[in-house]
C-alpha cells in the first residue's frame, strides 16, 4: 500500500472530473493517465469530519484525528502504522516514510518524519556496508534488547505498587515495548539475510530543489524497487510545499505562490504546467507496477496507490478532498463522487483499504464503514 500526499494539493477543474460514472470526461490532468483508467477511480466529496486547519491538517490525513490546528491538538495512529503493527514484521522494513516533513504518524501520536534522499534509501535497502558493518548492526540491536530487558523489569516492579488507572497506562506501556522488542529480534533476523539485488543504478541525490519534478521522480523509482523486491509492503510520500520556482519551461514563479493564485490566469497557467508533471510522474509509477509481472498478476493488481491531499485546493480548505484510487484488483474506471455539501468520511477509504491487507478491522477514525461504490473485480 502506497499514500501519496501533496501538500499544496491541485487545481480541482484541472483534476477532477464534473460528472459522476463510468463516462466521466477525462480532465486535463488525467489526460496523460488515459491508458491507466481502467487502472485508477477518481473520488470526490470524502473529507475527515472536524479536521480543518488548512495545512496543519496534513498531521491528520492519514489519521482522521479532528482539529489539528488547535493548541491542545493530540494526533493518533496514522493508517499506515496501524497496518504496520499488523503485517509490518513480513518484511525486511516495516514500512518506509519517503520525502519532506513525513505523514505516518506512530502509535503514540508522534509524525515519523520521512525520508527525502533517495541515495540513502537505496543503499539502506540494497547494498551492503563495510566489513563489520554488520556485526556491529547485530551487536546494537541486541543491546537494544537488553535494554528494554531492564526496562520491562523495572516497569514490572512498578506495578505492584500503582492504582488501577496507571496499571492501565503500564498495559500500553507494555504492548509498546514488546512491540519494540519483536522488532528487534526481527531486525536482527534480517541482518543474517542477504539483501536483494535489483538491476537498477544507485541514484545520486539532487540538491537543487528547482529539480522538483526529478526529485520526486527519484522517490518513485525508490518505491517501485521497494515493491519489486517486497523490501516493505507499506511507503507514504509527502510531496512538499516549495518556495523554489521549478526547473519547468513557462513557470517563472514558485510553487506555493502558484498555489495561492487567486484565480490569476497566468498563476493559473503555470500552476498547471508544474501540477501536470507531477501527475505524469505518479503516472509512470502506476503504469511501471502495472507493466511488472508477479505470478499470474502484475504488481498494480498487488498494491493500491492512493494519491490525494489533505486540503481541497491551495486555499486552505478541507473538504471535497481529491483522491485517486490505483490497483488492488478493484473495478476501477469511475468516478465516485460522495455529496458534495455533507462528505463521506475519507476513513471509510482506509478501512477499505485495511481489510484488502487482510487487516480484520471494521472501524478507523471516523468511518462509518468501507468505501461505497468501490468493488473487486468479480
Amino acid at each position: 500500500m502506497v499514500a501519496i500526499n501533496f501538500e499544496l494539493s491541485f487545481h480541482p477543474p484541472n483534476l477532477m472530473p464534473e460528472k459522476a460514472g463510468r463516462d466521466y470526461e477525462t480532465t486535463s490532468y488525467l489526460k496523460p493517465l488515459v491508458d491507466l483508467r481502467d487502472n485508477f477511480t477518481v473520488i470526490s466529496g470524502m473529507s475527515h469530519p472536524e479536521v480543518d486547519g488548512g495545512h496543519a491538517a496534513s498531521m491528520s490525513w492519514l489519521t482522521g484525528a479532528p482539529h489539528p490546528g488547535a493548541a491542545n491538538f493530540r494526533n493518533s495512529i496514522s493508517f499506515d502504522q496501524l497496518a504496520a503493527r499488523q503485517i509490518g514484521l513480513q518484511t525486511r522494513f516495516a514500512y518506509l516514510s519517503l520525502g519532506g516533513g513525513g505523514i505516518s504518524v506512530s502509535p503514540n501520536g508522534v509524525k515519523i518524519p520521512g525520508i527525502p534522499w533517495p541515495e540513502y534509501l537505496f543503499n539502506k535497502m540494497f547494498l551492503d556496508g563495510r566489513p563489520g558493518e554488520k556485526e556491529a548492526n547485530i551487536a546494537r540491536l541486541r543491546e537494544g534488547q537488553s535494554v528494554l530487558d531492564t526496562v520491562l523489569e523495572s516497569a514490572s516492579r512498578m506495578r505492584r505498587r500503582v492504582g488501577q488507572r496507571d496499571n492501565r497506562k503500564l498495559d500500553e506501556y507494555f504492548t509498546s515495548v514488546r512491540e519494540a522488542e519483536q522488532q528487534l529480534q526481527k531486525a536482527e533476523q534480517w541482518q543474517h539475510k542477504p539483501k536483494p539485488k535489483v538491476d537498477a543504478k544507485p541514484p545520486r541525490n539532487i540538491l537543487d530543489q528547482t529539480r522538483s519534478i526529478e526529485r520526486a521522480r527519484l522517490l518513485y523509482d525508490i518505491m517501485y524497487l521497494a515493491i519489486q523486491t517486497d523490501s516493505t509492503r507499506l511507503m507514504t510520500l509527502t510531496v512538499g510545499d516549495s518556495s523554489h520556482v521549478p526547473a519547468l519551461p513557462g513557470v517563472s514563479m514558485n510553487y506555493h505562490d502558484l498555489s495561492h493564485h487567486g484565480q490569476d490566469p497566468e498563476k493559473l497557467k503555470q500552476l498547471g504546467i508544474v501540477e501536470s508533471e507531477h501527475v505524469k510522474a505518479f503516472g509512470d509509477f502506476v503504469r511501471r507496477l502495472k507493466e511488472t509481472g508477479e505470478d499470474e498478476a502484475n504488481l498494480l493488481d498487488r498494491t493500491m496507490v492512493m494519491l490525494g491531499s489533505h486540503m481541497h485546493s491551495g486555499g486552505h480548505n478541507n473538504r471535497n478532498l481529491p483522491v485517486i484510487f490505483a490497483g488492488g484488483v478493484f473495478r476501477h474506471g469511475q468516478h465516485i463522487a460522495r455529496d458534495q455539501d455533507n462528505n463521506d468520511p475519507l476513513a471509510n477509504l482506509y478501512v477499505t483499504m485495511l481489510q484488502r491487507l487482510g487487516i480484520e478491522v471494521d472501524r478507523f477514525a471516523s468511518s462509518t464503514g468501507t468505501m461505497k461504490g468501490l468493488e473487486l473485480k468479480s
